[in-house]
Order: C-alpha cells, then structure tokens, then sequence
C-alpha cells in the first residue's frame, strides 16, 4: 500500500503548543484549587443577606464557569443546580406564607390566607392568617442566601474533575473519599443519562410530552444507574476497596483515638473562639492541639495506604492565584474596614431598600477574577482520519 494517504492528511493533530504571543498553554486548573476558592465564596455568602450581593455572586459564578469549564459531563449540570437554587427559594418563601408569624402594626399588609385554628400543645405556630411583605422578602433574602451556597457547591463540581480530586486526598481518606466522589458524581451521572434517553427519543421522533414522557425517561435513566452501579462495584471490589490492610490492630487503635481526640479539639477550639465568656486554653490552644492531633492520625493511618500517580497535578501560580481570590474574597467581609457592617444586612424591619456597599462588592469581584487567572481548560483533540485514495482502495 502506498504511504500517500498518510501524507495528503495534512500534520497531526495534537495539543497546542507554545504560542507565540505569550499566551498560556490550556490545561485544566488543580481539582483542589477550585474547591478552596468556591468554599471561601460560599464562607463569603454566609455573612450577607443584601440581595444586591448575592446576585453579584451569582454572576462571578455564572462568569467564572462560563470562562473556565471544559467539555466533560460533569461540567454541563450547573443549571439543574440553579434549579435546585430557585426551587429552594421557593419553597422557603412558601412556607413563611403558610407558618403565618403574624404582622407587625407597621408591616405592609399582601394577602390573607385561611386560618386553620391550631391544638394548645401546637401553641407559637399558626397556620395561614395575614401575610406581609416583609416576612415574604426575609424569606426570599434568607433563601437567596441558601442558593448561593448551593451553586457555590454545584460550581466547584462542575469546573473541578472529581475522580483528580480523588488523587490530593490523603492515603487515610483514600476510601471516605471514593465514597464522597461516588456520592457528588451521581449527580453529573443523571444529568448525563437524563441527556442520552432524551436524544434518543428526539431520535425516535417520541411524541409524548409531560407526565406520559415521564415513563419513557425514568425508565431506561433508572437502568442506567442500576447498570454504573455494578459495573463500579466489581471495578471497586477488583481494586481492593474495603480491604483490610498490614495495619496491626494497635495501629489501627491508635490512629482512630488520634482523630477522635484532634476532632474534640477541633470542637472545642471552635467554641471557644465562638464564645467570648470561654477559657483562653479553649481558643486558639485546643483549635491547635487539635490539628496537630489530626495530622498525626492521618499520617499514620495513610502508611498502610500505597498509591502511585501516573500523572501527578502540578500545583503552579495559576492554582495559587486562583486559591487566593476566593479566601481573600472571604476575609474582606469578615473583616469590617471601609465599610458599615449594617450594609451587609439591611433591614427588613423596618423596610428598607438595600444599597451596595462598595468593599464588599469589590471583594466579590475580586473572586471572579479567577475566570481570567485561571489557564484555558484543554479542549478534545477531533479524531482524524486520512482520506482514502485510488491506491489505497
């Protein structure tokens, strides 16, 4: 066979190189990278309820994954966390509506739902009555709050890959991890299925619409499932999960009584950071005995752990950088300088309408940032064949 057909297909296709012009080289940001800078965000949401401040959230993280995602599965399932947001709105603000708490002389009057009177031993909770505007607008700040955590989450499991954030775990969590990877990636797996059932019914020209499409999608979806579920435990049960290991049961004692005393520390720091009226020896002492007591339990657990990489995330200035705007972004709104801490809960009652403090905004753009700091995720290399010729025919 003549060798012209490999000729006349022009260069390979490979990943881009170098460019000229300084420009960064694609390849997708550490797994963990991404998870520090979308918990900062959410740690950052958790101190505010301006509405104001929360939308602006909302855009950085639509920015942010627009920038930044890659072709994956995974990567497509952000709007059903924007769903899941919305729904929880939703039903918080319905909930305040049917738990009437009563009305306040100066609060402005909507609706009226119907009273159902309520046993005594069910006394402090009313069923329907007069509802104002002011309880459904704390309800909807509140449950604002709540969806932006919920997309901050949903954000880090669609930019970062969770089988490569699999691999930073250390060797004692190696298989908590698997578990908590299996747990988050069910719901890109959904959404995946939830895609092909219904491109193959598009494909079929399906008819039915609603409640009688529902069947034909639950259906083959549920298959779906049933069918990754095994083929994951024989891959897990091929790999060794759950095995019990060359721990000695001493070893095995002790490291459970080193993250159990370190995990008490932890509490009992927390507290007593939490709690002006606590000992001094339960701040900042006990939150560090505990740390170290937990990092001594993990390393000795992780040794009857052995793992290789075949290749290892580099962690360069792209990760550093992309890290950094999202605790930064955390701290500047922990930390009241330049700003009213008033402004970051405004007042509900009375009714007033919320202004955007600037501090606070700039911090929240600040995390956006990581949409241009972060390099260009690698896109999949299209698979070419060469064309076939006379000769070759």
């Amino acid at each position: 066979m003549p060798r012209t057909a490999a000729a006349k297909a022009g260069p390979p296709v490979s990943a881009p190189g170098p460019d000229a012009g300084g420009r960064r080289l694609p390849r997708t940001l550490h797994p963990l990278a991404w998870w520090i800078w979308a918990l900062a965000l959410a740690t950052a949401v958790s101190r505010t309820n301006n509405p104001l401040l929360l939308f602006l959230v909302l855009a950085v993280l639509g920015y942010v994954i627009t920038m930044r995602r890659t072709e994956a599965p995974w990567a497509r399932g952000f709007k059903y966390y924007l769903y899941l947001a919305l729904t929880v709105v939703a039903i918080r603000v319905v909930f305040r509506a049917v738990f009437a708490t009563g009305m306040r002389p100066t609060d402005h009057h909507l609706f009226s739902l119907p009273h159902i009177p309520t046993p005594d031993w069910y006394a402090g909770i009313q069923l329907g009555g007069p509802v104002s505007l002011e309880a459904l607008l704390s309800a909807a700040t509140d449950g604002l709050r709540l969806a932006c955590m919920l997309c901050c989450i949903g954000a880090a499991n669609t930019l970062a890959n969770p089988k490569r954030a699999l691999r930073v775990l250390p060797g004692a969590l190696y298989e908590l991890g698997v578990a908590v990877t299996v747990s988050i990636s069910v719901a890109p797996q959904l959404v995946q299925s939830v895609q092909r059932v219904a491109r193959a019914r598009r494909l079929r020209a399906g008819r039915n619409k609603g409640l009688k499409a529902l069947r034909s999608i639950v259906v083959p979806v549920l298959e779906d499932a049933l069918e990754r579920s095994l083929r994951l435990a024989a891959a897990m049960d091929s790999r060794g999960y759950g095995r019990a290991g060359s721990a000695t049961r001493g070893s095995r004692r002790l490291t459970g009584a080193l993250m159990l005393l370190g995990m008490c520390g932890l509490c009992a720091g927390a507290y007593g950071l939490l709690d002006p009226t606590a000992p001094k020896l339960l701040g900042l002492p006990a939150l560090a005995a505990g740390a170290v007591l937990c990092l001594a339990g993990l390393r000795l657990g992780g040794r009857r752990v052995t793992r290789t990489t075949y290749r290892p995330d580099p962690w360069r200035f792209a990760e550093w950088a992309v890290a950094s705007c999202g605790v930064l972004s955390a701290v500047l709104l922990f930390v009241n300088v330049g700003y009213d801490p008033a402004a970051l809960n405004p007042s509900i009652y009375p009714l007033s309408w919320p202004t955007l403090p600037l501090v606070p905004a700039a911090a929240v753009l600040l995390a956006g940032a990581a949409g241009f700091l972060a390099p260009p995720p690698g896109k999949p290399v299209p698979y070419v064949t060469a064309p076939r010729t006379e000769e070759a025919a």
